[in-house]
């Protein structure tokens, strides 16, 4: 519990340094958003299994050509998600969320995909089972994300990173559609994050693993920790990149870092691990921001 308490501690601090380097800097904070889509849409594709890499995703979105042979299918995921994460940076800003909004989102992600089931939850007799988890009854979808709703936005007294995980995990859990609802889930965290004020975050293929285990928990003993963990690191990540370019800092690689300060690479891949130093991932690498006098 300390644990996350620092961590919300953290965030609020990053939170009120962002605000005061991002003054005069709308063109540069929309250049990092629009840098960032290709690694939003890799990590979380990615979570569900496509096989592409993060350059692949990022010459499907240039319209490069491939060196090899791409589903039609995993190209449209691509292309899809992409739209959802530009159209979000802008929307959250206009507009509640609401399941009209989030079926939306999900006609956007699915379109040319499964046109059958884009746009609508789960109904009649599409029930569907992750892992040893079987979803909710079909009937019972509406209900419960209006009520997730209802408790997000009656908890606004309460840290944001507390709020994000309990509602992703309730969206997941509900699963309340046939196909897209891991991709949409982490979408609406950030039109949430966003709306809020907030920096958008990007949950990494490289934590899966914990990821699902804080599925398993919520599951099992209704705890949201785990997520709480991943989100509130996700949210430090974020602001520890913008934070590094708005502040005008020199970005240097981590293995850079070490050499220069003569440091343990390992050790300092723990701390950006544990978010305990301003490092962050960019493009797979770990990278931190020094200050121009420094050497």
């Amino acid at each position: 519990m300390a644990k996350i308490l620092n961590v919300y501690k953290s965030v609020n601090f990053l939170r009120e340094r962002y605000y005061k380097a991002s003054i005069g800097k709308d063109a540069l904070i929309k250049l990092i958003s629009e840098a960032e889509v290709a690694e939003q849409v890799y990590n979380s594709n990615a979570i569900e299994h496509s096989t592409l890499t993060l350059e692949e995703t990022e010459k499907i979105l240039l319209q490069i050509d491939l060196d090899r042979f791409i589903t039609e299918r995993e190209i449209f995921e691509a292309k899809n998600l992409a739209r959802v994460v530009s159209y979000i940076d802008t929307r959250a800003k206009e507009q509640e969320l609401n399941l009209e909004v989030i079926l939306s989102l999900h006609m956007m992600l699915l379109s040319n995909i499964r046109d059958d089931v884009a746009g609508r939850f789960r109904r009649d007799n599409e029930f569907v089972r992750v892992a040893n988890h079987i979803a909710p009854n079909p009937r019972e979808v509406v209900d419960r994300l209006t009520k997730m709703l209802a408790e997000y936005n009656a908890a606004s007294h309460e840290n944001i990173i507390k709020r994000i995980a309990k509602l992703h995990l309730t969206f997941e859990y509900t699963h309340p559609f046939v196909d897209g609802y891991g991709r949409i889930g982490r979408a609406i965290n950030n039109y949430l994050l966003i709306r809020e004020g907030f920096v958008p975050v990007n949950i990494k293929f490289i934590d899966r693993k914990r990821y699902y285990e804080a599925f398993k928990e919520f599951d099992e003993k209704g705890k949201t920790f785990i997520m709480e963990e991943i989100v509130g690191k996700a949210l430090t990540n974020s602001y520890h990149k913008r934070l590094a370019y708005l502040e005008g800092k020199k970005i240097i690689t981590l293995v850079d870092y070490a050499k220069n300060n003569k440091l343990s690479h390992s050790n300092l891949i723990n701390k950006a691990s544990r978010q305990t130093i301003e490092a962050f991932l960019e493009k797979n690498v770990w990278k931190i921001g020094i200050d121009n006098d420094k050497r």
